[in-house]
């Protein structure tokens, strides 16, 4: 079989990222320009500045990808890129990069989900073994998904409220933390002790969360404390939340996994790259019996890597659009 090239794109948030990806698991060649340092300022991602960022980049990132991988454009056998969801703005800049290079060098444009891509930069860690769970945590998204066979997704259950992500960020916010915050969170949480007495959020028998109860808890404590004078321990009160929302992922992830009698449990998203969460997923595993996959932490974060891993099995079972592919920035993985 010869070998597939694809060249993906990635821009649904504040990363402008393209990689060239050999036969859906050999990583060519990475670009990502951040823009973590610009939005920084404003505590948060500025839609409207990242869109704009975007375009600035794409084609610097474009040129020094081709440079860096040593290919030309006309070596490419198709062009894989996010059409959500995401942020309406930064999905267009990639998108319009995408089928501009589809139509020129008429190559196949493949529609990628930026979840389906989060799953599928496992591929780069390791084979896939059917049928496996996927635990997809990041700043928009806390779910469970059943794969059956490639490029197959059955949801079985997310976050009714708040992602997890977001959650930290939040959390991180109350105490007075820089953004992006989930990585601080992550940090103090070792250094801190289970001392604060949070609720736990959705302990029940369905594959849903619901981060929103914790959040507003640790709101009225920080409030709370402040009125009587008393001085929040960052370091305990960090612990506290992280082992407070690790236990509850874990308990409905291994509930799951035992539910549809799985092998091989795949942990996708920015919050992947969370040591807490990796260190008692592996603890679980292993007492279980399950083959645990989690990328390493460059491709827990958005990146175009796991766009073109993501795209190759999808043009394996022929899912490709015409030029009048466009953003759905609220779009469901099915």
């Amino acid at each position: 079989m010869n070998d597939k090239f694809i060249l993906a794109i990635e821009s649904s948030c504040d990363e402008t990222s393209m990689s060239i990806i050999k036969n859906g698991n050999t990583e060519i060649g990475t670009v990502t320009l951040s823009q973590m340092d610009i939005h920084k300022q404003y505590g948060g991602v500025v839609p409207e500045i990242a869109s704009r960022n975007h375009i600035e980049n794409i084609t610097i990132v474009l040129e020094e990808l081709l440079d860096k991988s040593n290919m030309k454009l006309e070596d490419i056998d198709a062009i894989g890129v996010t059409y959500g969801p995401g942020l309406s703005g930064a999905l267009l800049v990639g998108l319009q990069c995408a089928k501009t290079l589809s139509f020129i060098y008429n190559k196949p444009l493949i529609p990628v989900h930026h979840i389906a891509g989060h799953i599928y930069a496992n591929r780069l860690v390791g084979k896939f073994k059917f049928p496996l769970i996927a635990l997809v945590v990041s700043g928009g998204h806390t779910e469970l998904v059943l794969m059956k066979e490639d490029y197959s997704f059955e949801y079985l259950g997310g976050t009714l409220d708040d992602a997890i992500g977001e959650a930290y960020d939040k959390v991180a916010r109350v105490i007075d933390l820089p953004y992006p915050g989930g990585p601080r969170i992550d940090k103090l949480a070792k250094m801190g002790n289970h001392t604060y007495k949070l609720p736990t959020p959705m302990d029940d028998d369905s594959y849903n969360f619901s981060f929103s109860g914790i959040k507003s808890a640790v709101i009225n404590l920080a409030h709370n404390e402040k009125q009587r004078g008393n001085e929040i321990n960052k370091k305990d009160l960090a612990c506290s939340f992280q082992e407070t929302v690790v236990n509850i992922i874990c308990k409905k992830t291994i509930k799951a996994v035992k539910e549809y009698n799985i092998k091989q449990l795949i942990v996708a998203g920015g919050v992947a790259a969370n040591k807490g969460l990796r260190d008692s997923l592996n603890k679980l595993c292993k007492e279980n019996n399950i083959e645990l996959l989690i990328p390493p932490i460059e491709y827990c974060t958005d990146n175009a890597a796991m766009i073109g891993c993501a795209a190759y099995y999808a043009l394996k079972k022929g899912i490709t659009a015409d030029l009048t592919l466009n953003a759905v920035p609220v779009l469901e993985l099915n």
